[in-house]
């Protein structure tokens, strides 16, 4: 078992955030926190994780608020990825699916940049760390610039101001009004499982579609999403724009079959 030296929480958007500390000089998550937060059972999770043979899983000792002396499960970056691909977000219950989606998007990578690239909110980030993320950040708006008149412009915003606030090291400020909202992430969040998508996103993006055509005159712009395996360019929307997706699940919704929807047992 080694000591602990420094426990931090390491920034992921959407998500409390990753608690962890560098340990022989690795970054080491605790496992326990991670699957609390997707509302998952601990004890059965640890034990499925020690019967993977990919899984590296450490002890480390840390002090509670309490001042005592409590032993805490961790795993490697590696090893947190590896789990967090397992999990079916189709099985992981509605509430807890964004953060879900969040950490395997960006989990591993925001912990690997925390430790060893001086991440957005590290406050032991050198002044070197700090001006490679500003400039990578920069990299970043330069190359979103490119895709302006491509994409939708309230999904490129949201985008640079990601960038910017990560040069700045500060969160980023977005209007929730602007979120990016597509008819993926409406019918996950009507937990339509992928099969179901598959077989009623296109009747219904038509139909959303059309409705914004008619109130705004105009095409709806575009977004990056990562469908079906790889990342695709799809019709993008704002969460103003929700109440189209309303009427359109009004007409679709009760047309769907019982197997295209999500249980509500959690992996």
């Amino acid at each position: 078992m080694t000591d602990l030296t420094q426990l931090v929480t390491v920034p992921v958007d959407g998500t409390a955030g990753i608690t962890a500390t560098l340990v022989d000089g690795k970054p080491i998550a605790a496992f326990k926190p991670v699957v609390e937060m997707l509302g998952m059972a601990y004890s059965a999770q640890l034990q499925k994780l020690k019967g993977k043979s990919w899984a590296v899983v450490s002890k480390f000792d840390t002090t509670g608020s309490d001042g005592k002396t409590y032993e805490m499960v961790g795993v490697d970056r590696k090893t947190l990825t590896m789990y967090l691909a397992t999990l079916d977000e189709n099985r992981v219950k509605e509430e807890f699916r964004p953060t879900l989606v969040a950490l395997q998007r960006e989990a591993a990578e925001a912990l690997d940049s925390y430790f060893h690239d001086g991440g957005a909110v590290n406050p032991n980030a050198t002044v070197v760390q700090l001006d490679a993320l500003a400039a990578k950040a920069q990299q970043r708006i330069q190359l979103l610039a490119l895709t302006k008149g491509l994409v939708d412009d309230n999904w490129l915003e949201t985008k640079v101001r990601h960038q910017v606030a990560v040069a700045l090291g500060e969160e980023p400020e977005i209007d929730p009004l602007k979120r990016t909202l597509t008819v993926s992430d409406y019918l996950d969040g009507k937990g339509v499982n992928v099969a179901g998508q598959r077989k009623f996103a296109g009747s219904m993006g038509a139909l959303v579609k059309k409705q914004y055509r008619e109130l705004h005159d105009k095409e709806p712009g575009k977004a990056v999403r990562f469908v079906n395996g790889a990342d695709r360019e799809v019709a993008a929307y704002a969460e103003r724009d929700r109440a189209l997706f309303d009427r359109a699940w009004g007409v679709f919704g009760s047309a769907i079959e019982p197997q295209y929807f999500t249980g509500e047992v959690a992996a």
